[in-house]
């Protein structure tokens, strides 16, 4: 069965979100790689002292055959730097996974699909 990491900004600690309602609609989302036959796993990240660690935590974890970045990582100019750093981790950590970009929480599956 392959395997699948998706790793995404945690919108609980996430100023003026509605963080557990968006996390309910992740978790949902997470439950739909199994109905294709792929086991998946999801981090969601804290963009603090933290952020790094839980990266590579995840990345070790096993070995993915893709590794789905979310846009809230990708998206925010702000985020530029970590989202490259991301990026070199999963290049250094996770070196034979595909690596997959989502546009929303909402198509996590469609991402993976493309490299799987």
């Amino acid at each position: 069965m392959p395997t699948a990491l998706v790793l995404g900004i945690d919108p609980r600690t996430v100023p003026g979100m509605d963080g557990d309602a968006l996390r309910a609609g992740l978790d949902d989302e997470l439950g739909l790689f199994a109905t294709h036959g792929i086991e998946a796993s999801m981090t969601l990240i804290a963009l603090d002292e933290t952020a790094e660690t839980s990266v590579v935590t995840a990345l070790k974890e096993r070995a993915w055959d893709v590794v789905v970045i979310g846009g809230g990582i990708r998206k925010p100019e702000p985020l530029l730097t970590f989202f490259e750093r991301v990026v070199n981790l999963v290049r250094r950590h996770a070196p034979a996974a595909a690596i997959a970009f989502n546009t929303s929480g909402g198509d996590s599956v469609e991402a993976a699909r493309r490299w799987l």
